[in-house]
């Protein structure tokens, strides 16, 4: 039997990382919109004062917040401790280094995971005994179709990305009893500055790699590629749209709070497919064989 949520009938107050740009100021542009009350972080706000002006300017807040300090949840206490109740925490703060996994450094790969997983894991470990106390509270991670099935290049992303959504799935289970809601966001390709934040690896790539799709990928998403080749296949602001009202429980979302996942995105749709393909091949090649494992009268 899926969980039943309850969601107050008051405006919440979302915490967001990654603010600043791309899907997570879509996000809390429609939030505020929606009469919410919004606190967005970025690593630098004052490089972007106009943007503070803006979510200050409808009642909210951007702040300094590197997910990489492991001091973040300190962020988060703060806040508490002032009396500002975070409802709803949304993990999208990001970027991606592209290489070959036998060239990525153990360095780039740390640093990779710091940001996709350990960042928005101490976020979560830090909001979590406020939400449980207050029986309420919704954690929304952006994740990507590299967790699905990535492309050549991207397995520090696409290995940290997964990694987040697998403890998402059991998090889900843990907290449902408290009504707190965890909801992971897959995303295909937008018009974000994904490209603008991507790197790549610094060991130099075999020559074997020459013309390989890793080669190109690493290519079109650190040279500027990505926008002048037009690779982004979805509009950044009807997903956040769909985001925030599932999120909410509004509009498309209307009833769906006990949906756990949220695929965004017509290439996302359809990596979906391939992998659930991809599943039902496997059952049908070795699905005898899985079974035949069972220890008599299992």
């Amino acid at each position: 039997m899926a969980a039943i949520y309850q969601t107050p009938a008051r405006p919440l107050t979302f915490l967001i990382t990654g603010g600043s740009s791309g899907f997570g100021l879509s996000l809390a542009r429609y939030a505020q919109a929606g009469g919410h009350h919004v606190i967005a972080t970025s690593r630098n706000p004052s490089k972007t004062p106009e943007l503070v002006k803006e979510i200050e300017g409808r009642g909210g807040k951007l702040l300094a917040l590197d997910v990489n300090d492991r001091n973040s949840p300190k962020f988060v206490h703060d806040l508490e401790a002032s009396g500002t109740h975070i409802d709803v925490l949304v993990n999208n703060a990001g970027y991606s280094v592209f290489a070959p996994i036998e060239t990525a450094t153990d360095e780039e790969i740390r640093e990779q995971t710091e940001t996709l997983y350990f960042g928005p894991l101490r976020l979560i470990k830090a909001v979590l005994p406020y939400q449980r106390e207050r029986r309420f509270g919704i954690i929304a991670n952006m994740s990507s179709g590299a967790a699905l099935e990535g492309n050549p290049s991207m397995g520090p992303y696409a290995g940290a990305k997964a990694g987040l959504d697998a403890l998402s799935k059991v998090l889900a289970k843990e907290v449902a009893a408290f009504n707190i809601r965890v909801l992971t966001i897959g995303l295909g390709t937008f018009n974000t500055n994904f490209g603008n934040a991507a790197k790549a690896g610094t060991a130099p790539v075999p020559d074997d790699y020459k013309g390989s799709m890793a080669e190109k990928m690493i290519d079109a998403m650190t040279t500027g590629k990505y926008d002048s080749l037009n690779l982004a296949n979805g509009d950044k602001d009807i997903a956040m749209k769909a985001a925030y009202e599932v999120i909410t429980g509004t509009g498309v979302g209307t009833g769906k709070e006990a949906q756990k996942f949220l695929p965004l995105g017509k290439d996302l749709y359809d990596r979906v497919n391939t992998v659930k393909a991809s599943l039902d091949d496997a059952l049908a090649n070795f699905g005898d064989i899985a079974k035949s494992c069972a220890l008599p009268g299992k």
